[in-house]
């Protein structure tokens, strides 16, 4: 779930805006726009978030909040981007750079975080999808040469070639879908110079595209791409060149999205990670790997990713994440330009909880997952510890109990509760009120949560600058953010207790869900809330139902007799931290 789906929107929609445009602004200019998912749904009718009356709220009771750690689980994170590095978790036990383990937790150096897929020769970038891994291990035990062999070991083993046939079925259609999107990506990309010499000098307007007359099959094609970027406010009106580098852009972001896909995510004979992170792969019990190159090759999601959750204003920049008054980042890397491997999961997860993470924020997923037992071990691990777990529901407009999203909180999708009680679930919502679901959105009314903005995020990316991107990926971190909101002023809280608190208080809609059921197809009846996150109305269930004040703030709240008040404050100011 790493590469979310801009590029991939093109053919049925070019352009991330030009489906639910309500504004004729620049949406790199429309400040609105760039915070519409703190909106406040009561006052503006507009299915955000309701940040800042929440902490008006929690503050108006006279709580103090703490700093809460949130664990992001993902592809890694420009740990200096002006908008994160107040907001980034700092090892306090580890002295950087000097080659040692300082704290003994068994990772040298790991001041902001880990990085579970790289060593000392490098950092993965792209990986296989796990359905390729899963085929190339099993194809010779289940189809080999001899045939009473593969008959012998289905036999024997049925779960296995249950996965294995589901694999090679993804495998087969993902593999050729990725070939022949990167071949028209790439013949658009050549036909971009005769693109823009058909606008002939003339901005690009709907009425000027309307007006070419097209003499060739290929001219035809280049006037109907013209024609849907021209419906988008960030480059309708704009000069021939400004719609030329608009469409270079876009398709290098469709080459970088479907060129990995059809030449290494789904090649049988590609495997970078022998060679760079150099672990036993087999051996899930192995736990001490990797190297702490936070930020990767590509750290583009993670790092957006962690603005919704912490991102703060700074310079001209609005943008700040739901939970940055009080939330730090710590970035785990276990999740490369492909699918994730269970084992570099449940190790992140172990990590991040025991290095002081109270959210684990994990926006990948998967249709297969050969190593679940050790990635619901460590679920069972953070339930344990206390740690809240917030997994995107994933972006393949399906009902994700006949198709499921590993990893999942259900051991089999038939069980009437899941096996845990520490996960939320999320789906994506947008700003449209009539098409509320994001078109990409899984769902489910028992296997989904709640839904969280998910469509139009604009956050932090690398190199210092702000995007907006779409996916689950973009609702996990709100849901993630508002969570460390909860357990900042309330430490008391428990996960089971969030999660009811936003499951309880969603605001509702009985809109068309644009499923692709007939029945029970409204927004409320695709998630066990029913409804969108509203922060504020969370806080205010959450205190009044589970708020318990700390005996040692409760205490220094009030001075003792013979000690002066001076001394108590700095001791209530001390806790607060």
């Amino acid at each position: 779930m790493k590469k979310i789906l801009i590029a991939a929107c093109f053919m049925t929609g070019f352009a991330t805006f030009a489906q639910t445009a309500e504004s004729a602004l620049d949406p790199m200019k429309d400040k609105d726009l760039m915070t519409w998912y703190h909106k406040d749904f009561s006052a503006t009718n507009v299915y955000g978030v309701n940040t800042q009356n929440a902490y008006k709220y929690l503050e108006s009771k006279g709580l103090k909040p703490r700093t809460v750690v949130v664990g992001v689980l993902d592809s890694g994170v420009q740990v200096d981007h002006p908008g994160l590095v107040k907001n980034m978790w700092k090892n306090p036990n580890e002295i950087p750079n000097n080659g040692k383990d300082d704290d003994g937790n068994g990772y040298v150096d790991d001041i902001y975080g880990w990085n579970f897929i790289g060593g000392k020769n490098g950092d993965v970038d792209v990986d296989n999808m796990e359905v390729t891994r899963v085929v190339k291990k099993y194809q010779p035990i289940f189809e080999g040469t001899d045939s009473s062999a593969n008959k012998a070991n289905q036999a024997k083993m049925p779960e296995e070639f249950a996965m294995y046939m589901k694999s090679k079925e993804i495998f087969t259609k993902k593999s050729i879908e990725g070939k022949q999107a990167f071949e028209t990506y790439s013949m658009i990309q050549k036909m971009i110079p005769s693109m823009v010499a058909m606008l002939d000098g003339k901005n690009l307007t709907p009425e000027v595209v309307a007006a070419i007359k097209p003499a060739t099959q290929e001219q035809a094609m280049a006037a109907s791409v013209l024609a849907q970027i021209a419906q988008d406010p960030a480059v309708k009106g704009k000069s021939p060149a400004e719609a030329q580098k608009f469409l270079e852009d876009q398709m290098k972001e469709a080459l970088d999205y479907y060129g990995p896909q059809a030449t290494k995510q789904y090649n049988l004979d590609y495997d970078p990670r022998a060679s760079m992170v150099g672990d036993h792969y087999e051996d899930y019990s192995e736990k001490f790997y990797g190297n702490n190159h936070y930020e990767g090759p590509d750290a583009k999601h993670g790092t957006h990713v962690s603005g919704i959750i912490a991102g703060y204003p700074q310079g001209t920049e609005t943008q700040y994440g739901v939970a940055y008054k009080v939330a730090k980042i710590m970035t785990v890397r276990a999740v490369p330009d492909g699918d994730e491997r269970d084992k570099d999961v449940a190790n992140a997860i172990r990590y991040a909880v025991d290095n002081g993470a109270k959210i684990l924020n994990m926006s990948f997923g998967k249709p297969v997952s050969p190593g679940k037992e050790y990635v619901w071990d460590a679920f069972k691990y953070a339930q344990d510890k206390g740690v809240l777990l917030v997994k995107a529901a994933g972006n393949e407009n399906e009902d994700i109990s006949e198709n499921v999203a590993y990893p999942t909180n259900y051991k089999d999708v038939k069980d009437a509760k899941p096996f845990i009680n520490n996960m939320i679930v999320v789906g994506a919502s947008t700003n449209d009120n009539e098409f509320l679901r994001a078109s990409f959105s899984n769902y489910n009314q028992k296997m989904v949560d709640v839904f969280a903005p998910g469509d139009k995020i604009y956050s932090t990316v690398p190199t210092n600058k702000y995007e907006y991107l779409q996916g689950t990926s973009m609702a996990a971190p709100v849901v993630a953010g508002g969570a460390a909101v909860l357990l900042a002023y309330m430490p008391n809280l428990k996960p089971e207790q969030i999660i009811e608190a936003f499951v309880k208080t969603a605001n509702k809609s009985s809109v068309n869900a644009m499923i692709k059921s007939n029945t029970n197809n409204r927004f409320d009846m695709i998630s066990e809330s029913g409804g969108v996150i509203d922060l504020r109305k969370a806080a205010e269930y959450a205190y009044t139902h589970f708020y318990k004040p700390s005996p040692s703030v409760e205490t220094l709240s009030k001075p003792a007799p013979n000690k002066p008040m001076k001394k108590t404050l700095k001791k209530v100011v001390k806790t607060g931290n």
